[in-house]
């Protein structure tokens, strides 16, 4: 994983990304503040089912898929989040997600996912309807 963009340069990116549609411009600059840009090779594990969640991404760019317990469960595209789960319940992982293509990412840590969620009710109401989602299927 590298680090590429400034964070004053993924605001115009972010703007892209369906799960920041609608952020204001300073929003978005919040974001890329809060976040680092890393990328991640085809086949590589993103994160692991039953490690501890330390971070959690947005994919901007490629193709992931999740399994739980090795079967296939879901494909995750640009604009999903990615591991958000382990860091709201402070539980381990509950999936492997594996990169089927390279990855651009926007990583956070658990610090700034945090500030995010408090910062931003936005992203707030946005990740607790994909939590809300994932654990009713």
């Amino acid at each position: 994983m590298s680090l590429r963009r400034k964070p004053s340069e993924r605001a115009a990116l972010l703007s892209e990304v369906q799960f920041f549609d609608g952020f204001s411009p300073e929003d978005l600059r919040r974001v890329g503040e809060l976040s680092d840009e890393v990328e991640l090779s085809a086949g590589s594990v993103l994160v692991d089912q039953g490690d501890p969640g330390t971070h959690c991404f947005v994919i901007l760019d490629g193709i992931a898929s999740v399994y739980v317990r090795g079967e296939h469960v879901a494909t995750m595209e640009r604009g999903s989040m990615v591991g958000e789960m382990a860091l709201v319940d402070h539980r381990p992982r509950t999936a492997t997600v594996v990169a089927d293509t390279d990855l651009d990412l926007l990583r956070f840590d658990s610090a700034a996912f945090a500030k995010l969620l408090e910062e931003m009710p936005k992203a707030s109401e946005r990740v607790m309807t994909l939590l809300r989602a994932r654990l009713s299927s």
